[in-house]
């Protein structure tokens, strides 16, 4: 019986981890889904189809003053030309926060 529990433990450990961080269904984040709903038809793969030169990556959001997920929540908010507004109504907050986060550590 003591075998039976110790196994069951040793199996369990390990399910619980990877379910808490969301790997064990093979699903990507929520960000990358919410990517994926509202930003992904004008920037494939961190592109721009709107404006090339405005790409998603590291360096050229950098290089725009875009460096953390509050400075691409605010081009959310408050885009230049050819560029959608999200606003709170459309994208909540915590939804916003999540493209972000998922921005900043796809597009490097």
């Amino acid at each position: 019986m003591k075998k039976m529990f110790a196994l069951l433990i040793f199996i369990a450990i390990p399910v619980l981890v990877f379910a808490m961080a969301g790997v064990s269904n093979g699903e990507g984040s929520k960000g990358e889904a919410l990517f994926k709903q509202h930003c992904a038809m004008c920037h494939p793969n961190g592109s721009n189809i709107v404006n090339p030169a405005m790409t998603l990556q590291k360096k050229t959001r950098e290089a725009n003053g875009v460096k953390t997920a509050a400075d691409i929540v605010g081009k959310m908010r408050n885009p230049g030309p050819g560029m959608t507004k999200f606003d709170a109504k459309t994208l909540p907050d915590k939804d916003a926060n999540e493209i972000a986060q998922y921005i900043l550590k796809t597009f490097k």
